[in-house]
């Protein structure tokens, strides 16, 4: 299985290389890192990706970058644009322009998390984001073509972010990264699709 990960550096991102390394081709993607550079906000860059690599079997996006966390008092609408634009409109481009250089029975998988569910002080564009992410999933698997696939994980706060974003999310319960990739591993090895997999909640 040949893997294209985004985001392959961040918390979520090493989890998932951890838990596929050993039987999977893994072609990590990252903003200054990794085996290919790429803007999830560019969508040239999205677009010279998919130029460089070839026989792919899935599209992973576990990238978290350029949402704005503020209270509702101090967002503007460019924020929200900003957000959309690294989020929603990135992940969703990922896979516009992927179903055009992946072959027949590939998958994508994309990233939300449980803040359009269980929302937090400052969060509105994420939930905002998130929502939008789901939502395109869950019609997008109806009409993708060559029986490809499309899912969304849904993870709770991990574990390993806790102490950074604790701040953030008093007293929510945590999962661990490992348990997180697991969700990956389904998405990507399983026949699902359409489907948000969430982890850490329901």
């Amino acid at each position: 299985m040949k893997i294209l990960l985004i985001g392959a550096t961040g918390t979520i991102g090493r989890a998932i290389h951890h838990e596929l390394k050993e039987d999977s081709e893994i072609i990590s993607v990252g903003n200054t890192s990794g085996d290919f550079q790429m803007d999830l906000g560019d969508s040239n860059t999205i677009a010279q990706l998919y130029q460089a690599i070839t026989d792919v079997d899935a599209v992973v996006c576990a990238a978290a970058r350029g949402v704005v966390f503020e209270h509702l008092i101090d967002m503007n609408r460019e924020h929200y644009i900003q957000s959309m634009q690294s989020k929603m409109l990135g992940q969703i481009d990922l896979v516009l322009q992927g179903i055009q250089y992946l072959h027949a029975d590939a998958s994508f998988t994309l990233t939300t998390g449980i803040l359009n569910v269980d929302p937090i002080a400052k969060g509105s564009a994420a939930a905002m984001a998130n929502s939008a992410v789901e939502g395109f999933v869950k019609a997008a698997a109806i009409d993708m073509p060559n029986r490809q696939r499309i899912n969304v994980v849904s993870p709770a706060l991990l574990t390993e972010s806790q102490e950074k974003l604790q701040d953030f999310f008093p007293g929510y319960t945590t999962v661990p990264g490992a348990e997180v990739a697991l969700a990956y591993r389904k998405s990507i090895f399983g026949r699902q699709t359409g489907q948000i997999i969430k982890v850490g909640w329901s």
